[in-house]
């Protein structure tokens, strides 16, 4: 049941089995992996949303003030790009914005170029506070990964880049990607 002797059973072990018992038609290889991958998802995530709590933000707003600061002074953008960048609507963003701007830690101003348009940037509140969460979410993830190996943590990165890069290709229509539920150039499992 466990991929290695010795190692006990976890949650994701036992529902492969039960699956396997209960529908030995269908292969469940990728089910455990992937299970383990959604479980440290969700536990990995409340770590990362207890530091932004601790500075009073939720994951959306830490994300666009987070955006603004990286892009470097004078750390702004119209909230389009902002949306575009983070993969949430326009309106999605008009609210975090909102909620922000109501803090005092982002303005909106014309945009110089195209009186049509706003940037959004952040206010020296808005600029310290980004910074003093950033620095504890650096060392809170670095800490996260802090259990693998410098090897092992390059494995998992590129591995996971690899994933990604296949999942969003497919998902998007862009050529590469997944041939027939496995990565291209890779035989069948079967092979």
């Amino acid at each position: 049941m466990a991929d290695r002797p010795g190692t006990p059973p976890d949650f994701a072990d036992i529902a492969v089995a039960h699956w396997e018992r209960e529908r030995p038609d269908l292969d469940f290889a990728a089910m455990g992996t992937l299970a383990r991958f959604a479980r440290l998802h969700i536990a990995g995530s409340r770590h990362v949303d207890g530091v932004f709590a601790a500075h009073g933000l939720d994951r959306g707003e830490f994300d666009v003030l987070a955006s603004l600061r990286r892009t470097g002074a004078p750390h702004e953008m119209p909230p389009s790009q902002l949306a575009e960048i983070l993969l949430i609507t326009r309106a999605g963003m008009t609210k975090r914005v909102d909620r922000l701007e109501a803090r005092g830690l982002v303005t909106r101003r014309a945009d110089p170029d195209d009186r049509r348009s706003l940037r959004i940037g952040l206010t020296p509140e808005g600029l310290a506070l980004v910074d003093a969460a950033v620095t504890e979410h650096a060392a809170n993830e670095n800490r996260l990964l802090s259990l693998l190996t410098e090897d092992e943590a390059h494995a998992f990165d590129a591995i996971l880049r690899k994933l990604l890069a296949a999942v969003e290709g497919q998902t998007e229509g862009r050529a590469g990607g997944l041939v027939e539920g496995r990565a291209e150039g890779r035989p069948p499992a079967s092979a």
